[in-house]
């Protein structure tokens, strides 16, 4: 499995610098680089936090957003009552090196570009009512994007608009330190263009209920790299290894209409809405394996899966006092599903099947089938008040889910076999959460949690013969989960210039499996039904401290500790710790302002990630399960110097390190990362009317990638020019 490598870590500062000077870039704040690298694989049992509890208190980002605020501005001003405005922009990046991997680090083409990044008009109709143009178009880039909206107060509003822009993909594969190879299949330089389309209308007139009719379309297209690596036999006599490199085809299309209907009277809020969604879905995985060998075979498979989602939900949201709030709602969803496919071996890629090439690999052909899945959720939420400085936070949630399915198709290899299947699954949760805070102590702020699921179900399975009607497989297990966490936190604010946060929780997950029935295709095998009870345990503690010294000096500091653990019993076996993983997260940003035409915005960010299995201490020398290790620090600086009352000079640093890769090829495939990066970016703004700022820009970035033997290397120099004109 090809381990994910960090997407931007070195440059991320720089390119939210360029996002906020407005240089071209994806449109999409989740689609542009990101300052932390993805973990290693083999920490892929580590849980994640809900985004409730950032919900509950304020975020790390948060804090820092609000220290970066206090940096002066001295590009974004717009003097006078001008309400419109015009960018352009054209510049381009020059590499010297692997472009692929240059464009998926900065998120830009290794071309010329250019273009108006930003442009916006608005103009009024009558006394309240408001027409709005925005839009931006970037030549060479596929980043276009327009929205058209007017409005009149208290009556109705019309929005549309649609917007596209393109990701970065570098579909390398693995190198092979022991003999230095490395496959060089096909243009690696791949990208994919996602979109989206809307229309939206709503009625906003006192004493009648809001009305909101919405349209959407969404869409990606194009090639991206795949974790689905083939294998190679060139490796010197050590063995095949999992290098080679393997892409996928996206042709994707949702379309969603919906309508929702809400209306106030006295101290209840209640409503409704209605959802229906069209999904298509044609993807293609193209694998090589064995490439220049003897046994060498390209691998073409197919899927694509044909979906409508009805959905319905009703709401009412009651004020009985100051004191007690009650919110419940109902929903009801269902998805019925085709899908289809086929995996075919051939001399190339989306060859017409040859049983001669279909024995070298596993394959199939003909797949189809479907499923229909009903689901069933309600939910009821309180706020309780009882006495001053205390708030009760209850809820409850019901949810039942029943999936259907069946599929049939023809595995081809040694010999064709034709096979139908089956599956049914039921299963119902029931989740409750308690939280209460307590403000009556002056500047302090205490807070408490829980959080429980229970649930069971039923999943049944069988797969038979088409032809002979022999039962392969037929499963028939019970399974119940119990998934608690307890959170307990503190804001305290000890001094104005002075605020602390610091949280703990605690992640239960325990599942149990009851196997009523298991028919295997192996008389003596082990799956399906061979995983008895699964529990995976998580431990953090978080703290926050934001400091201001002086007037223009803040410090935010952060240190984060998890530990995870992963627990199996499997068959008649004890139960054994499967995986384990530690991670410390340290990280401090300063923000200093010695006077009015200076700042300087320095930040660190260390990493220590570590996943440990019991496989490799099982096996011993040699093993090949590693430990694996995640660690890593990001340097970044910023600085802003005023030169004079039109012109100010900007600059920015970031240093980026994955130290992880070992050279293990002799008994496995290393995928460790190995990543140096450093980048620099110099801005001139210069403000040469009140109408009009010109900025220039340089760039330099370079990247030193170990884990790829040096081939995704590369120098990258960034000349750009942009203009704005307020009118």
């Amino acid at each position: 499995m090809k381990s994910p490598s960090p997407s931007a870590p070195a440059f991320a500062a720089l390119l939210s610098g360029l996002i906020a000077l407005g240089l071209p870039l994806p449109s999409r704040a989740a689609e542009s680089p990101t300052p932390n690298p993805p973990p290693a694989p083999a920490s892929e049992t580590q849980a994640a936090e809900p985004s409730t509890d950032q919900a509950s208190e304020p975020s790390k980002e948060t804090e820092d957003a609000a220290a970066a605020a206090e940096t002066p501005e001295a590009v974004d001003a717009a003097p006078g009552d001008y309400r419109n405005w015009f960018d352009v922009t054209v510049g381009g990046l020059i590499v010297d090196g692997n472009d692929a991997a240059a464009q998926r680090r900065t998120g830009l083409p290794a071309s010329a570009f250019g273009g108006s990044q930003r442009f916006h008009y608005e103009r009024d109709i009558g006394k309240t009512g408001i027409f709005k143009v925005d839009g931006r178009g970037i030549f060479d880039n596929d980043d276009y994007g327009l929205q058209l909206e007017w409005s009149e107060t208290d009556k109705a509003f019309i929005r549309a608009g649609v917007d596209q822009y393109r990701t970065f993909y570098d579909g390398s594969g693995g190198w092979f330190p022991g003999n230095n190879l490395w496959f060089d299949l096909y243009g690696d330089d791949f990208d994919v263009v996602r979109g989206s389309a809307f229309f939206e209308a709503g009625l906003r007139m006192p004493n009648l209920p809001e009305i909101t009719v919405r349209y959407d379309r969404s869409w990606r297209d194009g090639l991206k790299d795949s974790t689905h690596w083939g294998d190679s036999g060139l490796t010197g006599g050590a063995g095949p290894r999992a290098m080679v490199p393997t892409y996928r085809d996206l042709d994707e299309n949702t379309d969603t209409v919906s309508i929702d209907i809400r209306k106030t009277v006295g101290k209840v809020t209640f409503g409704g809405a209605f959802a229906y969604e069209h999904s298509d879905i044609d993807n293609g995985t193209y694998i090589r394996r064995s490439p220049t060998e003897a046994s060498d075979r390209h691998i073409t498979h197919r899927e694509s899966v044909e979906s409508d989602l009805y959905s319905a939900r009703a709401f009412a949201d009651t004020i009985f006092n100051d004191k007690v709030r009650v919110t419940t709602s109902y929903a009801f969803t269902t998805l019925d599903t085709d899908l289809g496919g086929s995996r075919i071996v051939g001399a190339d890629y989306d060859a017409v099947y040859d049983p001669v090439y279909g024995r070298r690999d596993i394959g199939f052909l003909g797949l189809s089938g479907g499923s229909q899945l009903d689901q069933h959720v309600w939910n009821i939420n309180g706020m309780w008040t009882p006495i001053p400085h205390l708030a009760i936070i209850p809820a409850f949630r019901v949810e039942n889910q029943s999936l259907d399915g069946i599929s049939s198709w023809s595995d081809t290899g040694a010999e064709t076999l034709a096979r139908d299947a089956a599956n049914n699954r039921d299963m119902l949760d029931l989740s409750q959460q308690l939280e209460i805070r307590y403000t009556g102590v002056t500047n302090v702020v205490f807070y408490t949690r829980g959080d429980w699921i229970q649930g069971d179900g039923n999943l049944l399975e069988q797969q038979l013969l088409r032809d002979t009607g022999v039962t392969e497989i037929h499963r028939d297990s019970d399974f119940d989960r119990f998934s608690q966490k307890y959170t307990a936190g503190t804001h305290w604010y000890p001094l104005k210039r002075l605020n602390l946060h610091a949280q703990y929780y605690r992640k239960m997950r325990d599942t149990d499996y009851d196997h009523n029935l298991a028919t295997r295709v192996v008389a003596n095998g082990l799956y399906p039904a061979y995983i008895q009870a699964q529990d995976f345990t998580t431990d953090d503690v978080n703290i926050r401290v934001t400091w201001r010294p002086l007037d223009k000096l803040t410090l935010v500091s952060r240190y984060d500790l998890q530990f995870n653990t992963f627990e199996t019993r499997a068959g008649d076996l004890a139960a054994v710790e499967g995986a384990s993983s530690t991670a410390h997260i340290i990280s401090e940003t300063i923000t200093w302002t010695p006077f009015s035409r200076f700042y300087l915005q320095p930040g660190v960010n260390y990493v220590l990630d570590t996943t440990r299995s019991d496989a490799t201490s099982a096996v011993g020398n040699g093993s090949p399960v590693e430990v694996a290790h995640n660690d890593y620090y990001s340097v970044t600086c910023t600085a802003g110097v005023v030169l004079d009352n039109k012109t100010d000079l900007q600059a920015q640093y970031t240093y980026y390190l994955s130290d992880n890769f070992r050279d293990i090829s002799a008994t496995t495939q290393p995928y460790g990362s190995g990543l140096e990066e450093h980048g620099i970016l110099t801005s001139l703004i210069r403000r040469i009317s009140p109408r009009l700022r010109v900025t220039l820009r340089y760039g330099f970035y370079t990247s030193r990638d170990e884990l790829a033997g040096g081939f995704n290397d590369f120098d990258a120099h960034l000349v750009s020019t942009s203009a704005q004109y307020l009118f």
